[in-house]
């Protein structure tokens, strides 16, 4: 097995790479092209035993008596040779779900091992434990243990920095991880066993095993699994949330979103609509934190239509591999339909449609959408209420801000949001009134050293910054009597 070859017909379980016990594959199929992009191996509950069996072995074995310095270490030679495939991790990133390569560079490419070295630089400089006097006389050692073996589910918009988002603070809690990539995106997951093997990670630290839905329910439930780490749909976090609950396992859900951003009165409409393909439109929609409903003051509205939707109509849509497209495909024809249907709703419910709404005349292959904006958009439809995961924004106007707060406010979701202000003081108190568990101000991004995750239907747990790594671990508290 090597980087370049197209197709991955093995797992990569205890350090090896082992065919399927029961030969399953399938197909990855390009997202521009509709061709098949290679095939990879598919697991089956089989696969997932002995998965978790090499993840637990290796957690009793060498990597528990790794010392955080080594562990360190391996995780800088993880991020190095993470980096040294970036610019090939990310075009073929792009040719499976979209993602236009402007993007995927930074976020598939280069942010994974930025995260690597950066849990390696945490772990590194802190203290293994705390010593703290005992109220009672003594003193008591608390001590931070890793969970165990972590089962690690991650989706196909961002596959390689969300799976990092887990690898990364997971192995340097030092946890056993096995990773479950999506069908769509199983090709890129093998990257992290290339470089498993290059940094020198134990046999059965990571193991990963892609697979369909009953392969994640058994990994989910497994009884060899101390730890599980979702990101993906809320309906699908509803249900692992379940069966962790039920089994007192604990469990990190960072899920769906339908994220507002607000227009204040004084906005830099030229700020906003210069960012907004990396706001709310990034990843051709398939972004759970994007600002898809934009909330405008009705003194501006008319305004705020007019400029968003020669924004969004002039983006250039095609190869994802194309440095100057901006619209790249939808990952599958599932989800171009999905995103049309929504569309179909917007009209049948008579909101004003101003730009986008088909398939474009450019792009006879691939599963692309226009990007669509809807104005007039009545905050409690369908349109505004569900996450479509698509090029698709809706307007809505608010009369006074507190009405803005509470139209942003009213959602299942609470992910993120974005406020737009010329007061940047302004724009953090608004901010504070935002039901969510992100704001940008002026913008929005994920910074790797501050906790990203949502409130309501958008999760449980935050992942990133030092609050990511602690879902990792356990404290013990050890008392000891004399001082």
């Amino acid at each position: 097995m090597d980087d370049t070859t197209p197709d991955r017909l093995a797992l990569f379980i205890d350090g090896r790479w082992v065919p399927p016990r029961h030969g399953g594959s399938a197909d990855v199929i390009e997202a521009a092209t509709e061709k098949v992009l290679g095939r990879a191996a598919a697991a089956s509950p089989a696969d997932i035993d002995a998965a978790v069996v090499a993840a637990r072995t290796a957690l009793e074995g060498p990597w528990g008596s790794f010392s955080a310095e080594q562990r360190a270490d391996v995780l800088d030679r993880f991020a190095a040779a993470l980096k040294a495939r970036a610019k090939a991790t990310a075009a073929l990133v792009s040719r499976e779900n979209g993602m236009p390569i402007s993007l995927s560079i930074s976020v598939n490419g280069y942010g994974p091992a930025a995260m690597f070295s950066y849990y390696a630089g945490l772990v590194r400089a802190e203290d293994g434990e705390d010593v703290r006097p005992s109220m009672f006389g003594g003193r008591t050692v608390v001590r931070r243990e890793p969970v165990g073996v972590v089962a690690a589910i991650t989706p196909w918009n961002y596959p390689q920095p969300l799976a990092a988002m887990k690898l990364a603070p997971a192995l340097a809690a030092g946890c056993t991880v096995v990773l479950k990539p999506a069908p769509e995106t199983a090709l890129d997951a093998f990257v992290f066993a290339d470089a498993a093997l290059e940094a020198g990670l134990p046999d059965g630290v990571l193991n990963i095993v892609p697979g369909d839905r009953e392969a994640g329910a058994h990994l989910v439930a497994h009884p060899g699994v101390d730890k599980v780490a979702f990101t993906g749909s809320t309906a699908a976090g509803r249900a692992i949330g379940e069966v962790c609950g039920r089994l007192l396992r604990p469990v990190t859900l960072e899920l769906g979103g339908k994220s507002a951003a607000i227009l204040t009165e004084d906005a830099d409409l030229a700020a906003f609509t210069t960012a907004l393909p990396d706001v709310s439109l990034v990843n051709n929609g398939q972004t759970c934190h994007a600002s898809t409903r934009i909330l405008a003051p009705r003194s501006r509205y008319d305004e705020v239509v007019a400029a968003v939707t020669e924004a969004v109509r002039a983006l250039p849509i095609g190869d994802p591999l194309d440095r100057g497209t901006r619209i790249g495909p939808l990952v599958s024809a599932a989800q171009r339909d999905r995103v049309l249907g929504y569309i179909a709703a917007g009209d049948k419910a008579g909101f004003r449609r101003t730009t986008g709404g088909a398939i474009p005349a450019s792009t006879p292959t691939g599963w692309f959408v226009e990007p669509t904006v809807f104005a007039d958009v009545d905050n409690t439809a369908r349109l505004a209420q569900e996450e479509i995961f698509g090029p698709v924004l809706t307007i809505t106007p608010y009369d006074g801000e507190d009405q803005a707060v509470a139209l942003a406010n009213d959602s299942e979701y609470g992910l993120a949001g974005t406020i737009w202000t010329a007061d940047e003081a302004h724009g953090l108190a608004l901010a504070a009134r935002i039901e969510s568990g992100t704001v940008g101000v002026n913008h929005y991004a994920l910074d790797l050293a501050a906790p990203f995750g949502g409130i309501k239907a958008s999760g449980l747990g935050r992942e990133l910054g030092p609050e990511g790594l602690a879902p990792y671990r356990q404290p013990k508290s050890v008392y000891l009597a004399t001082r």
